[in-house]
């Protein structure tokens, strides 16, 4: 075989150069080029957001402390990337790893929140102040 020798597969004939052929899977074909990037900065986003989560786990993106976690994770995606990243940006990351329905407040959650009380000190420590 010489550098330039065509192949027959399956009736068809394909170049061959440098010992690859033009569809091999070693060799990546120019239009996919810039898909493979894209791929690859998706992957570096989602390495990126499952580092993230070690400090901000996603149990915590239930009950009060849920907006906090989300702006840390935003915070550390937008450090990582020097960029700007939305809660809604990286809720969609999320998505794609946990059912994120899972994590959304119950009715009854919501309530106790939501619920007044009256508070005031008890006498107690106003006479200790006096003394």
């Amino acid at each position: 075989m010489n550098g330039g020798v065509n192949k027959k597969s399956g009736g068809g004939k394909e170049e061959e150069q440098d010992g690859l052929s033009v569809h091999s899977p070693c060799k990546a074909p120019n239009s996919s080029a810039s898909s493979l990037r894209k791929e690859q900065s998706q992957v570096d986003l989602e390495l990126k957001l499952l580092e993230a989560l070690e400090i901000y786990p996603p149990v915590k993106l239930r009950g009060i402390h849920r907006h906090f976690v989300l702006y840390g994770l935003t915070e550390y995606m937008r450090r990582s990337f020097n960029r700007q990243f939305s809660a809604s940006d990286v809720l969609q990351m999320l998505d794609r790893f946990y059912n994120l329905e899972m994590l959304k407040a119950d009715d009854e959650e919501t309530g106790i929140l939501n619920q007044v009380e009256e508070f005031s000190l008890p006498p107690s420590y106003f006479t200790k102040e006096e003394s």
